[in-house]
């Protein structure tokens, strides 16, 4: 899928401003940014060497021993020592508590368990009775007296609630009343009133006390601001602005063509390099060296190996030799002096000698007799 490239915005009108800043700050940037480009670029080749021939193995190096330091030992310990202690300790674990636990669970608890259940079936069952044939007459019969009471109790309560509820009427609901609708209900109106007028007073006091602030304040601060603000600050910060854009496209034009001449200045010094160093080294190993090599090697080390082959093969031959009538030397001295050895004597180990003999080369089976 090919990359999806933005339309290029619309270049906007330039100016003659623009243009006479654009020209002599390029050129000031670039005479400053080549040296800088150049200086970072043999940093990033230094950099890289650095990282490929000593950063790169020394890491290999420090995991290796890092590995062989921490990780290995561990490993080591986990799998031939924690692991089998570990099953030991299970195995035994379960030997001495698993075991014991299921015996006393299957032959001791379980009986228990089964006894203690019949057992508090059976107080249930007694506990049931009783309550069906004395508790359940008891607490209906107190069942009944209660509701007689509460029912005795609930007209004598309603009684008293109906003449307390006329009394509260007429000596403190209709007074009240007669109170807010004569007495409180005028003067609250009339002191509403009262209070309406004086905050619209106020309230036109504060307006003409505002709008002659509001005047002081825009004739004194803000009309001479908005000036300061069109007719000088606009005008130096668009300059500004187009200062700083002009200087960043410039910072970028000279770090691109900066590049461009430090990889041409990098290929020219390689190239220098190569006919200098590289290429002489390669003739010289090349026309000399490899030829001069092959003639030693075929007129000098493969005879010296191939006669140091043979020389060898003799020294071995004649040790071997050497050690054989060492050997034979060794035997008849002792002979001499010992006499011979002497024969081993047949021991009789009580085995049937005939036919009916087992021994390990027949079988008395059915499926390998012979």
């Amino acid at each position: 899928m090919e990359p999806h490239n933005p339309p290029p915005r619309p270049r906007q009108p330039e100016g003659c401003l623009t243009v006479a800043i654009r020209v002599p700050l390029r050129i000031v940037v670039l005479v400053l940014v080549v040296p800088v480009r150049v200086v970072w670029d043999a940093l990033v080749v230094t950099g890289r060497l650095v990282r490929d021939t000593v950063f790169r193995p020394l890491g290999r190096a420090l995991l290796w021993a890092g590995k062989a330091l921490f990780v290995w030992p561990f490993v080591g310990l986990w799998r031939y020592v924690l692991v089998p202690v570990g099953k030991g300790l299970a195995g035994l674990g379960a030997v001495l508590v698993v075991v014991p636990a299921v015996w006393l669970h299957r032959y001791v608890l379980t009986p228990v368990g089964h006894a203690i259940a019949w057992l508090a079936r059976g107080v249930g069952a007694g506990l049931d009775r009783v309550y069906a044939r004395v508790l359940s007459p008891i607490g209906h019969a107190l069942t009944w007296l209660l509701k007689g009471v509460g029912a005795v109790l609930a007209a004598v309560g309603i009684g008293v609630y109906r003449a307390v509820a006329r009394l509260v009427r007429y000596l403190l609901v209709v007074p009240a009343r007669w109170l807010y609708g004569w007495v409180l209900a005028p003067v609250g109106r009339a002191l509403a009133w009262c209070v309406r007028g004086l905050g619209w007073l106020l309230g036109m006091i504060a307006t003409g006390f505002g709008l002659a602030l509001y005047w002081t304040l825009r004739v004194l601060f803000a009309l001479p601001a908005l000036a300061l603000w069109r007719w000088v600050l606009t005008p130096v910060g668009r300059l500004l602005a187009v200062v700083a854009r002009e200087a960043g496209d410039a910072l970028g034009h000279a770090w691109r063509i900066a590049g461009r001449i430090s990889r041409a200045v990098g290929r020219a010094l390689r190239t220098v390099f190569r006919w200098i160093f590289v290429e002489p080294v390669r003739w010289v190993y090349r026309t000399i060296l490899t030829p001069v090599g092959h003639a030693v090697r075929d007129a000098v080390l493969r005879p010296v190996a191939q006669g140091a082959r043979v020389v060898g093969r003799t020294v071995r031959e004649a040790l071997a030799g050497a050690r054989e009538t060492v050997r034979q030397a060794r035997a008849d001295f002792r002979r001499m002096l010992l006499g011979e050895p002497r024969q081993a004597v047949a021991v009789d180990r009580r085995e049937p000698q005939g036919p009916a003999a087992r021994t390990l080369g027949s079988s008395t089976t059915a499926l390998t007799k012979d």
